[in-house]
């Protein structure tokens, strides 16, 4: 009789599941077929009518997706962790994956590389109150609508129904967060953009030394407060084994973090900018309310350099391509482990979704991104607004925390065998 162990779900938002073990499901054949049908599809039709950047952009997202589920690479889950019982494993994969990001965009922002000759520019946004609430907010969202933007993506892709309620929700949120923006950025306080490279006088190199510095403090407070709480260590993940393993999962954290990372890199030579997901969902809620009427085109946001976006097709919208690419390639690696399914909504889970779908779209658009353009974008382009966002966005989850058991979400607890 096989022992029963916990293994990590599917979805950021749940506990471990009980199983006899830890083994993958049979690859569900079909599934495979039709994704990559889907995927090959919108390729050839990129091809057909974009620059040759969107259907490599499409690539790089089908890749993205892959990595994410098959490591379950969270962002919501690791701040929930350290928040409820300190376990800082997931945060130390943050820390890896920023410290070879931000060695891999120090050359590449320094010298202007990109493939396309279209030139880089990092995210480096203002800090001032738009910064300090969005982050808050969005924090507090992610914990409560059940992922964060690329959690949200990703659990979409694994057929976690519910996260099509805060995706709707998410683009409703942000939307409302771009009407509202210019009231945020122009009659609230703020401080000009702080670059560590450009703002400091210490150049790339000294931002990089500084940044490593950075990552490897929080990295070893993590593992003292680790210590001092006792942790309960993460659930495994189902996996495959030997060289199956590339193609089916489970990847380790560490191995997902650098691959991410060297993604995201890619992504900001191939585009321009690095890797961002929110900016999609405005432009998205944006065109539909346009159908019905509403003048968008007047919003202060849609001015300037974004008004050539409402008025191209979504398919021209590099953000846009990428969100398409995490879905489906997140799809494939669920179908590839044999974990596709689409699975109940509960009241309590449907209202957390809408509440925290809302609030991360909104928190969002203040902050100048989420957990991938703000916090991993900002802090690869060494931008001081990476570093607030996160803190504030932690803070925000210790406020989910209690938030939380009033929708029947979980929080870990000390006592738990494993978190």
């Amino acid at each position: 009789m096989a022992s029963i162990t916990k293994v990590q779900p599917v979805n950021e938002a749940l506990d471990p599941v009980a199983r006899k073990d830890t083994a993958l499901n049979s690859p569900q054949v079909s599934l495979i077929v039709g994704g990559l049908v889907v995927a090959a599809l919108l390729t050839i039709y990129l091809l057909a009518t974009q620059h040759i950047s969107q259907p490599i952009l499409l690539i790089i997202g089908l890749l993205l997706g892959y990595t994410l589920f098959h490591a379950r690479f969270g962002f919501t889950s690791a701040f929930r962790r350290l928040a409820s019982v300190g376990n800082g494993q997931a945060m130390r994969a943050h820390m890896l994956m920023l410290a070879v990001a931000v060695t891999l965009f120090a050359p590449i922002l320094a010298y202007g590389y990109s493939f396309f000759g279209t030139g880089v520019a990092g995210y480096v946004s203002p800090v001032g109150v738009s910064l300090v609430v969005g982050a808050f907010v969005f924090g507090i969202g992610m914990q409560l609508g059940g992922g964060c933007a690329s959690g949200t993506l990703y659990a979409i892709g694994g057929g976690r129904t519910v996260m099509f309620v805060t995706l709707l929700f998410f683009i409703i949120g942000t939307t409302v967060g771009a009407y509202h923006l210019p009231f945020w950025t122009e009659e609230m306080p703020a401080f000009e953009p702080i670059s560590l490279a450009t703002s400091t006088g210490l150049g790339y190199g000294g931002a990089w030394l500084v940044s490593i510095v950075i990552f490897g403090l929080v990295a070893l407070i993590s593992l003292v407060i680790e210590k001092k709480r006792r942790s309960p260590k993460m659930a495994p993940l189902p996996s495959a084994s030997g060289w199956k393993r590339i193609f089916r999962g489970s990847w380790p954290l560490f191995a997902a973090a650098i691959v991410l990372a060297v993604l995201n890199a890619v992504t900001l030579m191939v585009r321009g900018t690095p890797w961002g997901i929110t900016s999609a969902f405005a432009l998205w809620g944006s065109k539909i309310a346009e159908l019905f009427g509403v003048d968008v085109a007047s919003w202060g946001y849609w001015q300037g350099a974004n008004a050539a976006m409402l008025e191209s097709s979504i398919f021209a919208d590099s953000t846009t391509i990428l969100n398409f690419g995490v879905i489906i390639g997140a799809f494939l690696a669920s179908a590839a482990g044999g974990l596709f399914k689409f699975t109940k909504v509960k009241v309590g889970n449907f209202f957390a979704s809408v509440i925290g779908g809302l609030m991360m779209g909104y928190g969002a658009r203040l902050a100048f991104g989420c957990n991938i353009g703000a916090y991993f974008g900002g802090i690869a382009s060494f931008s001081l607004h990476g570093y607030i966002w996160g803190i504030l966005a932690l803070a925000g989850t210790f406020v989910a925390l209690y938030l939380r058991p009033l929708f029947g979400l979980s929080v870990p607890k000390s006592n738990d065998s494993v978190c």
